[in-house]
């Protein structure tokens, strides 16, 4: 079981830096695994921890936990009402615009094993998330169509907590997250696996702003470093535009 870096603990909470690739739980999606997130935690602190909220397996980045039931049915309950506030960050195919705000519904989506008994017929649901350009390069690499390859680093604000919807958001304007071989393009996938050793998805929860359930202060716990992306900018270095 992998230890996991520990970026914030005290008596009520925990949060971890979660690798890409790793369940926060046991799934019905993924039942021949055998590694969790939460399982790793429990192991590493010696004592029971409650899930507050959950991040895709192929997305790292900031998870939390509860050291109690109770402080767990108050996070619950903020990130229900939209008091938390989690930023991202993602690596895009293309040039995208210095900010912008996507305002697209998104139909909820059901997975054959685990939402068998979920309604089919359920409308689409409002989804708003907010981004602004954070760096762009363009790669000397021909990817049919274009001479070159171009790429956008992001900073994203989900104001709403879809299934799946950054990706599915930045897939929506054209412009997928690397990596992304549900919503994402193939062939840049395949460019930086093979020039680049860029493996799984281009996006992290970078930060996470909240109220402390029990002091009632203002919290932000935020990723110092994610290796996968640093390696990559570390490489892309001179390709950067300068905006």
């Amino acid at each position: 079981m992998p230890v996991l870096p520990v970026l914030y603990q005290d008596e009520h909470l925990v949060a971890v830096h979660k690798p890409a690739g790793l369940l926060v739980h046991r799934s019905l999606i993924d039942k021949y695994e055998t590694r969790f997130a939460m399982q790793a935690v429990r192991d590493q602190l010696g004592k029971t921890v409650y899930t507050i909220h959950r991040l895709d397996k192929p997305t790292s980045g900031v998870l939390l936990f509860a050291l109690s039931q109770d402080v767990a049915r108050k996070m619950t309950e903020q990130f229900t009402l939209g008091k938390v506030t989690k930023t991202y960050r993602a690596i895009v195919r293309g040039f995208t615009p210095a900010e912008g705000l996507i305002d697209y519904p998104l139909k909820e989506k059901l997975d054959k094993i685990a939402d068998k008994q979920a309604r089919m017929d359920k409308p689409a649901q409002p989804a708003v998330t907010a981004y602004r350009t954070l760096a762009q390069y363009e790669l000397p690499y021909p990817v049919r169509p274009y001479k070159t390859a171009r790429y956008s680093v992001l900073e994203l604000y989900p104001q709403t907590g879809r299934k799946h919807q950054i990706r599915r958001h930045m897939a929506h304007i054209r412009h997928p997250i690397v990596g992304d071989v549900n919503h994402g393009d193939g062939k840049h996938n395949a460019l930086l696996r093979e020039q680049f050793d860029f493996k799984g998805l281009g996006l992290c929860a970078w930060r996470v702003d909240l109220i402390h359930p029990v002091s009632e202060k203002t919290l932000s716990i935020e990723v110092e470093t994610e290796p996968r992306f640093d390696a990559l900018w570390e490489q892309w270095h001179s390709y950067q535009i300068k905006g």
